[in-house]
């Protein structure tokens, strides 16, 4: 599937005047050693566009070589080869991390990523959090400054909100708004429906476009068969493989059609895993049957869909023949299996190679050597960009990699360069930041999206939809990451305008005993308790026996009380004997609200449960609650 090429937008109110505020977040790594094979060359996929630029007219032969036909010119991507040393082909090949935030020229957070850019020449960057203005500047700003155009990718698993949303203004509480939120890819799951993935791959795509993004690495093909995964949970699209194959390939063809590369990720599956990447190496221990009936589905789909982009996980599967190398580092899955079994011949990114998978476990810049050796393309986050590029080079001059090797991933990317119009224009016109992102046209279906998710598990003495009762005492209790300061921000908004009374509390890891023993207090003096959990945050999946032990008080003492889950749905385990559970499967906006309506009867509650836990719900699961009917209206 070629990347389509959008015409740039004609923009009004060029003089338009914003003001922005950016985030912080973190990144990932990796490494790895021993002696490696020759990789095969691999056969670019033609470029078929038909608005890709037109090849330089020949050279008008001289009256000495008037009777020789002359030479054509090569075309944009082989003639910048050529031009490149060894040293510049390899620095095309390494993307490092830049936060999106407001760096003034001649501070250090912009003069240190200029400088690598200048001295070190690379590829291009990862772009993290930052607010859409303050983003599309840097990245004009960073193309001003590369030699060569760069390639621009992101995390934008659930839209360009992903990564380019979230600002908080602190000390006036306000929010500052960015991109569009989509919920988690397991909320997808829930409605059933994989247009509205390709309308999220749509919108994302026009969003990234706008701030100067190429490469959301996007969509998580990982299916969700452990309950215990503490990384991947609902940035899965579920645990049915044919379902999550679906999905993706949805959000695939609304990606590129639109203007961007679809990555798929985490080749060859991340799902069946109880160990974060980032902290250690998981061990996946199937067999080949068990891989292609599963873990692969997704994967093949996508690539028989034309996806153009692969992110390898450092995991390590012996049942594909690689032993226990992480799966980036190994010749048998990322040669052998991806580009020679499963015919993929886009561009094959690491992922981040500063994750303790296989940083941690070999030498710095030795598993970029192996990742490279193994047929990746990019390099993506090395711990440090000059030692790696040192190490690769080091490498191509004792002979271990040979230049063909470099070369047949730098024409790669740089066609792609070509294809997407970057030789001609780098830099996005600031204006129209604020014509495409986060516009009520996108966050419309991002709502719609959230209200089709909700999914109702147990609904016990049909509890749900409550009556609502203005001057009824209700008590929200919100479980979170310290971090989180949005979580239940939305959610209790739309309580306390059914409930002027809403007492609210925030509880999370290092919350004392006597706020429990209060909560305890005041619980029984409610006539109802509201406890939200956001577990949506990586590494975890479970939360603390404090929490846990109040939330069964609660049934013990028959108290009336309803448990929302925003993300994990295998905590109902954890709540066993819980009046009502509810599944907003994300923390967005959009799903705070839309699990408050549904707790009214607000929206119908259709949705239906994309993976399973035995013992207490299964795939499909979901309890209908049509919209209540009342003379109020909703």
């Amino acid at each position: 599937m070629p990347i389509r090429r959008l015409p740039r937008p004609t923009l009004s109110n060029p003089a338009g005047s914003l003001w922005i505020l950016g985030v912080f977040l973190s990144a990932c790594s990796g490494a790895t050693a021993g002696p490696v094979q020759d990789v095969s060359p691999v056969q670019d996929r033609p470029i078929a566009s038909a608005e890709s630029a037109p090849a330089s007219a020949p050279e008008t032969p001289t009256p000495t070589t008037a009777s020789v036909s002359a030479a054509p010119t090569l075309p944009w991507p082989e003639r910048m080869l050529d031009e490149m040393t060894v040293r510049e082909k390899i620095a095309q090949m390494i993307m490092p991390f830049v936060l999106g935030t407001f760096a003034p020229e001649g501070s250090d957070a912009h003069d240190r990523i200029v400088d690598i850019i200048e001295e070190e020449g690379i590829g291009g960057v990862i772009m993290s959090v930052g607010a859409p203005t303050d983003v599309a500047v840097k990245l004009n700003d960073l193309q001003r400054h590369s030699k060569y155009p760069l390639l621009v990718g992101a995390d934008l698993e659930t839209g360009a909100g992903f990564r380019f949303w979230g600002a908080l203004h602190v000390p006036t509480n306000i929010a500052l708004g960015g991109a569009t939120m989509f919920p988690s890819a397991m909320a997808f799951g829930a409605t059933g429906d994989p247009g509205y993935a390709y309308q999220m791959g749509r919108v994302t795509a026009l969003e990234a476009r706008a701030m100067g993004v190429h490469l959301p690495f996007a969509p998580v093909l990982d299916v969700n068969s452990n309950p215990e995964n503490p990384i991947i949970n609902i940035r899965s699209f579920g645990e049915d493989p044919d379902a999550v194959a679906a999905m993706g390939v949805s959000f695939v063809r609304g990606l590129q059609e639109h203007g961007v590369v679809a990555t798929g990720k985490h080749f060859p599956g991340h799902g069946d895993t109880e160990v974060d990447s980032h902290l250690a190496l998981p061990i996946i221990r199937v067999q080949r049957e068990r891989m292609d009936s599963v873990e692969l589905v997704p994967f093949r789909a996508a690539i028989d869909a034309g996806m153009r982009g692969m992110m390898s996980a450092h995991i390590a599967v012996p049942g594909l023949g690689g032993g226990f190398l992480p799966s980036t580092l190994s010749v048998e899955v990322l040669n052998d299996l991806l580009r020679t079994e499963l015919g993929f011949n886009g561009i094959v990114f690491t992922d981040a190679m500063d994750m303790s998978a296989v940083n941690r476990l070999y030498p710095r810049g030795e598993a970029s050597v192996m990742a490279v050796l193994a047929g990746a393309d990019v390099i993506l986050m090395p711990p440090n960009v000059r030692q790696t590029i040192e190490t690769i080079l080091g490498a191509v001059a004792d002979g271990r990699i040979a230049e063909a090797r470099i070369d047949q991933s730098v024409i790669r990317l740089l066609r792609l360069k070509e294809e997407m119009g970057l030789r001609e224009e780098r830099e996005v016109p600031l204006e129209g930041v604020p014509q495409i992102v986060g516009i009520p046209e996108h966050t419309e279906i991002a709502r719609e999206v959230a209200e089709h998710s909700i999914t109702l598990l147990r609904n016990k003495r049909d509890l749900l939809p409550l009556l609502g009762t203005r001057t009824a005492r209700v008590m929200s209790v919100t479980f979170r990451s310290r971090t989180d300061v949005f979580a239940s921000r939305y959610f209790d908004a739309r309580l306390r305008e059914t409930y002027p009374r809403l007492v609210t509390t925030r509880v999370d890891d290092d919350t004392n005993g006597e706020v429990y023993q209060d909560l305890r207090r005041r619980a029984r003096a409610s006539n109802l308790v509201v406890v939200s959990v956001y577990s949506n945050f990586a590494g975890r999946v479970e939360i603390p026996d404090e929490t846990l032990e109040f939330v069964n008080l609660l049934a013990d003492e028959n108290i009336t009380h309803v448990v929302v889950s925003f993300g994990n749905p295998y905590l109902i385990s954890d709540f066993p004997d819980a009046q009502s559970y509810l599944v907003a499967w994300s923390s967005a906006p959009v799903s705070q609200r839309a699990a408050a309506e549904a707790l009214f009867g607000g929206i119908e509650v259709a949705g239906r449960s994309p993976t399973g836990m035995p013992g207490y719900f299964e795939i499909g699961d979901g309890i209908h609650l049509p919209l209540k009917v009342s003379d109020l209206g909703r």
